[in-house]
């Protein structure tokens, strides 16, 4: 990410929102990743997850993006999601602000959806129900079973300011029942584009981002976020949108794309209130400005940090901009609205 230092004091911002992502806590030694390239420090994520929560109540934050993947899929292995959950919620309750829990793919290791609608991780709870009327999905497939369920919403903390909640997974064979109509959609997607033994492997693939351990958006989320955004236009509203997976290639590895990235990114293009994708899943950073002026930001992941660096952010919005103020191997970075972006809004 380019680094910048914020033009203006934190006082002078409208609001300020706390961000993490892949902080993936299990009560095990160190070890490494699938290629054992990248270090992953499991224990300790918890004490990271400490430092940012005393640091966002210091900051006031009006709220908390924790982007996906807060427990290890390890945890699965041996039997202590459950306890795992427990141990990482009882040091987000020290936080003295709500906290939006994007769903990754290693909650779906370790839940089944219809486990996750009824637990701790799903904050739909928190939605705009001011306007709720006029964004919902579907019911008919969004709702027919938990399975089935979507985990997207949206929220509005500040008149003129939106937030999304995306569900990367919507289409994946993770953390769905296998006789589910979105499971046979999933798998059938899935196997047309990959046709290796190890469905996580993305060798020989002409598109390496169809690999088990992603997901993707489903027409009717797509649909939805369309009609969100076309909401927000008329109404002059900033939005960002949070995921788990990152949606612009630039901002991330190739393999570590949506299924669909170019279908999300096309309902974004087609909308002037959408200025900033967030994302983790990637465990290192990335950024990009896209040709339609959106940030894309990818953070970096708890799980790789040392224990003697950090890794989380606090992102301070203002009318022309927002600042991220990051801590350990966050930089701090300002990304300003487009200039055509924010003409044709005000």
């Amino acid at each position: 990410m380019d680094e910048g230092t914020p033009a203006t004091t934190a006082s002078e911002a409208l609001f300020c929102f706390g961000v993490i992502a892949d902080i993936q806590y299990a009560d095990l030694e160190d070890g490494y990743d699938f290629l054992g390239i990248q270090k992953r420090y499991y224990k300790h994520s918890l004490c990271h997850l400490q430092n940012a929560i005393e640091d966002w109540n210091r900051a006031e934050v009006q709220f908390v993006l924790q982007l996906g993947d807060i427990i290890d899929g390890f945890n699965a292995q041996h039997k202590m999601s459950e306890k795992a959950l427990e141990r990482v919620m009882m040091k987000f309750q020290k936080l003295r602000a709500p906290v939006h829990h994007v769903w990754g793919n290693h909650e779906l290791y370790n839940f089944r959806r219809d486990h996750l609608v009824l637990s701790a991780l799903n904050t739909k709870c928190l939605q705009d129900h001011t306007l709720i009327s006029h964004f919902n999905m579907d019911q008919s497939s969004t709702e027919e079973t938990a399975s089935e369920f979507c985990y997207a919403y949206q929220f509005c903390p500040k008149p003129t300011f939106r937030f999304i909640i995306l569900d990367t997974y919507d289409l994946s064979t993770l953390g769905r029942d296998t006789s589910s109509k979105k499971y046979q959609d999933s798998l059938q997607l899935l196997q047309g584009k990959n046709q290796n033994v190890n469905l996580n492997s993305p060798l020989d693939l002409d598109e390496c981002q169809f690999v088990q351990f992603n997901g993707g958006f489903s027409q009717d989320q797509l649909d939805w976020l369309d009609k969100v955004l076309t909401y927000a236009d008329k109404n002059k509203e900033r939005v960002v949108i949070a995921g788990h997976i990152p949606i612009h290639p630039h901002a991330t590895n190739s393999v570590c794309l949506a299924w669909n990235y170019e279908a999300a990114l096309a309902v974004l293009h087609s909308h002037r209130s959408v200025v900033c994708f967030l994302a983790g899943h990637v465990h290192y950073s990335g950024y990009c400005l896209d040709s339609h002026g959106i940030h894309h930001l990818t953070l970096e992941g708890i799980i790789s940090t040392p224990p003697e660096s950090n890794a989380f952010g606090t992102i301070y919005m203002y009318n022309d901009r927002l600042v991220l103020k990051g801590s350990g191997s966050f930089p701090d970075q300002e990304m300003h609205y487009h200039a055509d972006h924010c003409n044709s809004l005000f």
